[in-house]
């Protein structure tokens, strides 16, 4: 039987404004740019390349946190103990005080509003009982999240040759603390913190800017450059930006602002199909019915350069006719989505009614009929 291909010009309306094209150029040495809504990724560079993650480290840390919030087992009331390690850690600090008790949402915020390395120990110490076990239990949740580059030695970030990420593991780690847990992410876009009459602001450069951000952390070391974890949210689009690597706190500021604004000027998301929504009808060999609806059941939202939209083009291909009996649901036919400077997008669909085989006579009476006319009358 052969294979049909039936392009959908229709689903495309004209006069649209198209973007002027550009190329992307950026100091940061990691980087990769994200459309959370459809996981499309608008941009990277050696996105899976082992870098050190610094203080973007204190996002997983978080997680940790927010998890036990969830299940119960924390709240954001109980009370820490600080251990000389903790009040000795050097570096960006909450200044917790050696013996004092401290609220889990008070190292919350001294976690990811003032960075606090001081902060982490307090956390992995009070969970994990020393660092280096929240250290390795920080290394299980990466794996268990998909990210696969990345083993954490500590809590804090602090400079350790195998504290290692990628950048492409950090937006895993950003997407799923963003989608996992709602009710928390609302810290990351405090703009200051006061605890121990020391008033500190939030390092993220983004979260001053209208530009729509609301998270994540920024990181630093000499070994790894300046870095940014970044989300910001549009017009009901929302971007993950991950940058590392760049050689001044100006560079990254500037060069992540540049990248979000990229993305949402140069990209945009379609709708092409709502869940459950017809595509096309097939022709049926041998069925009590002639065509039978061809469905897809989920929505179908894609993510593609707005000068790539007038030349969109979506097809349904099957093998011509389809061979009756057809049970509803079964999958029948694909979707092909394809655009200019994107990945061409296969989606299953599926045939949308039962349709019963015709009986010996009707088969043969239709036989006949193909045979001698191509097709169904």
């Amino acid at each position: 039987m052969p294979k049909s291909i039936v392009a959908l010009g229709i689903l495309i309306a004209a006069g649209f404004q198209i973007a002027t094209a550009q190329a992307l150029e950026t100091s940061a040495k990691q980087v990769v740019v994200i459309e959370l809504t459809t996981g499309a990724v608008l941009y990277e560079k050696d996105a899976n390349s082992v870098m050190y993650p610094a203080s973007m480290t204190k996002i997983m840390t978080a997680y940790l946190l927010f998890e036990r919030l969830k299940n119960g087992s924390l709240s954001l009331e109980d009370m820490f103990r600080v251990s000389e390690a903790a009040w000795r850690k050097g570096g960006s600090k909450m200044f917790v005080k050696v013996g004092d008790r401290v609220s889990v949402e008070d190292l919350i915020r001294g976690i990811i509003v003032q960075s606090g390395n001081d902060a982490t120990i307090v956390v992995a110490e009070g969970i994990g009982g020393s660092e280096t076990a929240f250290a390795d239990l920080m290394t299980e949740k990466a794996r268990e999240l998909g990210m696969s580059k990345t083993t954490f030695r500590n809590a804090s970030g602090w400079p350790d040759p195998d504290h290692v990420t990628s950048a492409r593991d950090l937006a895993i780690l950003a997407e799923r603390t963003i989608r996992d847990f709602p009710e928390y992410y609302h810290y990351y876009s405090e703009l200051s913190f006061t605890y121990n009459k020391i008033k500190q602001s939030n390092r993220n450069p983004l979260l001053y800017k209208k530009m729509g951000a609301d998270g994540l952390k920024t990181g630093h070391t000499e070994a790894s450059g300046y870095g940014l974890t970044a989300s910001a949210s549009r017009n009901e689009r929302r971007l993950v930006v991950v940058a590392n690597g760049f050689g001044s706190v100006k560079a990254r500021a500037a060069g992540s602002e540049r990248l979000i604004d990229w993305g949402f000027r140069t990209w945009n998301n379609y709708e092409l199909f709502t869940g459950g929504e017809k595509v096309a009808d097939a022709q049926v060999w041998l069925g009590d019915a002639e065509t039978v609806p061809v469905v897809i059941k989920q929505p179908l939202v894609i993510t593609i350069p707005r000068k790539s939209r007038e030349k969109l083009k979506v097809a349904v291909s099957y093998e011509e006719p389809i061979p009756a009996p057809i049970t509803a649901g079964t999958r029948i036919a694909t979707l092909i989505v394809s655009a200019p400077d994107t990945k061409t997008i296969e989606v299953p669909l599926f045939a949308g009614g039962s349709v019963g085989q015709l009986g010996p006579v009707g088969r043969l009476g239709e036989a006949f009929r193909y045979l001698v006319w191509g097709g169904k009358l």
